[in-house]
This record gives C-alpha cells, structure tokens and sequence, in this order.
C-alpha cells in the first residue's frame, strides 16, 4: 500500500531577516522542515498554511502583527499551536497571548534548548489534538451513518460530510488526519475534492471508497497521493488496517515514501 506524507513543517514569521534565517536555520538542524515569512499576510497568502504544524511568530510587526494572527487564524478556524518571540516583552502582550492559546511566549534572546524543548512540547501536543479525527464525505447517508459507527468503534473520533463543498467550508478541514471519501457525488466528486486540497497546500491522507471502481479513477487517485482505494462494499478489517497504516506513517519521524 503507497503511503505519502508531508515531514512535520514548521513556519517561522518576522519581519527581521537576521531573526528568521537563523531561526529557519536552527529548525533545520532540530530534524524539521521550517519556511520563512517576513510578515503575517506573506505566511496567509501562501500555500504552507495548511502544512504548518506549529507556528513561530514575532508579536511586532508591521501591518498585522503577531496577536492579531493569532486572532485572525483562530477565527478561519486553524489550531496550529503558536510560539511568540519577541525583543519587546511585555505583560498585556504576553497575557492576551497565553490566554488566546499560544503555547508558549519567548523573549529574545532565548536559548536553542528552550526554543527545541518548546517545539517538542507544541507538536506533541498538536499530534494528540489531530490523532483521533476521521472525516467522511459520502453523499449516501446510509454509508455515512454506518461508517461513522464503524470508525468509532475503532476509537477514533467521526466527522461526517454529505459533500466536498460541506467539507471544505467546516471547521474539521483543519483538524482531520484522516480523510476518507467517496469517488462519485453530485456537485464536486472525490477526484476534484483530492486537487483541490492539494493546491490549496492540504497533505490530509486520504482513503478512497466507491462503488464503481474503475481502472482510470484508481490510478488518477493513487498518482495524486491517495493511501487506498477501496471498492464498496469492503470489509470492516480491511478498513481499521488502512486506517492503521496511515496513522502509523503520520508518527513523529516516520519517513515519507
């Protein structure tokens, strides 16, 4: 079974270049994949948002600043854990920080080991928060009804879907490890739902089921990605094996095929 996975990618947004290149730098040499931004509208303009699995932020900057990221993230529905860094540290600034849910709030200078032991704590918690959420999009409710019970009595959390659009416009795109998607439905089908994600930055592992396999639709959703294509109807084993395989490949330093 082809697995493919994004490495854990952390963004890094300031607007003092000296400050993000060794920052960047020192990510890298942690083991992760890191990006720079020199401004919070250059980081929600590009295509790593949806990759970024924790965020490290200047609190001042020009235009928007730090909280109102902050802000303005939580709104659009995104829980990427936030590190603020800052050279101006103050009580208010750190308050309405911590209180809107950042993990942790570093005054510059601060030491490799404090931001290391830092990033450590934002992604472990960040995995635990993501692990446990399935999403479904099937427009048959008899499928989604009986696979949510299926999921759940796996032990993984159910977010179930009647179309991609629905999907698309709720707060579960952001949380979802694990998607799993019907081929053919009205309105935009499995195949567009894949593209969609993939150039809007999204790495969601994802499960194909249909009822009508077809050789074309198989090999367009496993060039494109996807961790299994399943014909309807498949046993529940073979589903929780799946489910299982793409987990295990999203653990801390598995590597990507």
């Amino acid at each position: 079974m082809l697995l493919k996975t994004a490495p854990t990618f952390i963004s890094v947004v300031d607007d003092d270049e000296s400050t993000r290149k060794s920052t960047t730098l020192l990510i890298e040499s942690f083991g992760f994949q890191a990006a720079g931004f020199e401004s919070a509208e250059s980081l929600l303009k590009s295509g790593q948002l949806g990759e970024t699995f924790c965020l490290i932020v200047d609190v001042r900057m020009p235009g928007m600043n730090g909280l109102q990221l902050q802000s303005h993230l939580a709104a659009a529905g995104y829980k990427i854990p936030i590190i603020f860094i800052t050279a101006y540290d103050d009580r208010e600034s750190r308050r309405r920080a911590m209180e809107a849910g950042a993990v942790a709030f570093l005054a510059k200078p601060f030491s490799d080991e404090l931001l290391l032991q830092t990033l450590r704590s934002a992604l472990a918690e960040q995995l635990k928060a993501k692990a446990n959420l399935i999403s479904l999009v099937d427009d048959d409710e008899s499928i989604r009804r009986t696979m949510t019970l299926l999921i759940q009595s796996f032990g993984f959390q159910a977010a179930v879907f009647d179309s991609a659009e629905s999907f698309l416009k709720s707060r579960q795109l952001h949380e979802t490890s694990c998607l799993i998607v019907d081929v053919q439905m009205p309105g935009m089908n499995g195949l567009q739902l894949q593209r969609h994600l993939a150039s809007s930055g999204y790495k969601i592992p994802i499960v194909f089921i249909t009822a009508y396999d077809n050789k074309e639709s198989r090999q367009q959703a496993m060039q494109a990605g996807a961790v299994a294509f399943l014909s309807k109807p498949f046993d529940d084993e073979l589903l929780l094996e799946t489910i299982r395989a793409t987990f295990w490949h999203m653990e801390p330093g598995a590597k990507t095929a």
